[in-house]
């Protein structure tokens, strides 16, 4: 038979315990620590390529014999006219993007509140990731899908208007200047509307149920209560996502324009990402780098404007 433990050892084994375990803040950092990690690689490291900025930098030459020209090229984007109507027409671009973007934001708010009201749990779920797959499809993979449907000769869409007799010829969809901005929305939201709901159908399921119940006591319809209770109930996660791509405005990313771009819309569908991009791939690496400096500065200036706004609007701070 084993002997009662005593006090003192059981003391003593309670404190061995304590001591094997880490304090939850320790193991909430080591458990942050790959994402810290992999944030300062990819976003914190590049920074030191900055200093091509400020060279006549060739590629092939060693940069320690490449010659020091200061702020020559920040100079240039003001002082040189056709780079400043460069720059100020991908900045058109730019901006145009970025507020359809932050204007179409509540279709996947609408969406979220859609698929939270069917019923039938199979049909949201196949509804759910039916729409949430295409985010995961590449921009290169989107633009095959839409040379099938819109191309001139064998486009479905093409093909299809030709035999209704709406048209005598196809029309080549890919390669005109006319709506690309909605064109260019149209298919982010395709691909992203899914995704983008995940956040706001989370909030939906954090709203307390008996809300729900105490209004469907008092007589509420089905549409009352989604007024008056899920959308105040998501409002703060929209306000939060809004600000912070506010933040955001001016990064519109490349992939979806590089893959859709073309002789015939390059001069509407070039956003500052893409026109950095085609820069520097035109061996005027120091320029692009300039560029993306100031677009930097720029970002982080509107980051901490929308953080402002955040402290008027909801006395919350975003960072």
């Amino acid at each position: 038979m084993a002997l009662p433990t005593t006090p003192i050892e059981s003391h003593k084994s309670r404190g061995t315990g304590k001591c094997r375990t880490l304090p939850n803040k320790y193991k909430l950092f080591l458990m942050a620590f790959p994402f810290l990690v992999t944030t300062f690689i990819f976003y914190y490291l590049p920074i030191s390529g900055w200093i091509y900025a400020f060279y006549d930098f060739t590629p092939g030459i060693p940069l320690s014999d490449t010659p020091y020209v200061g702020l020559k090229w920040f100079k240039s984007i003001a002082q040189n006219p056709t780079q400043m109507e460069e720059v100020l027409r991908v900045m058109k671009n730019t901006v145009a993007m970025s507020t359809l973007g932050i204007i179409t934001s509540v279709f996947p708010v609408a969406f979220a509140i859609l698929l939270s009201e069917i019923r039938t749990a199979w049909f949201r779920k196949i509804v759910q990731t039916l729409t949430t797959i295409p985010n995961f499809i590449s921009w290169i993979l989107v633009y095959a899908l839409a040379f099938t449907l819109f191309s001139v000769d064998n486009g479905i869409v093409n093909i299809l208007l030709i035999k209704l007799g709406f048209i005598e010829e196809g029309i080549n969809f890919l390669a005109t200047n006319s709506n690309i901005w909605l064109t260019m929305i149209a298919w982010y939201w395709w691909k992203s509307l899914g995704w983008g709901a995940i956040l706001y159908l989370a909030a939906i399921t954090g709203i307390d149920q008996e809300l729900y119940e105490a209004a469907e006591v008092d007589g509420a319809s089905r549409f009352r209560k989604i007024w008056h209770i899920t959308v105040p109930g998501i409002i703060p996660t929209f306000f939060v996502l809004l600000i912070l791509s506010i933040g955001n405005f001016i990064n519109n990313g490349v992939d979806q324009y590089f893959a859709f771009q073309n002789a015939m819309n390059k001069d509407s569908i070039e956003v500052l990402d893409l026109y950095v991009y085609n820069i520097a791939f035109a061996n005027n690496f120091p320029f692009a780098t300039a560029v993306s400096m100031l677009k930097s500065v720029i970002s982080v200036m509107l980051l901490f404007m929308a953080n402002s706004m955040s402290k008027i609007v909801r006395g919350e701070s975003i960072i």
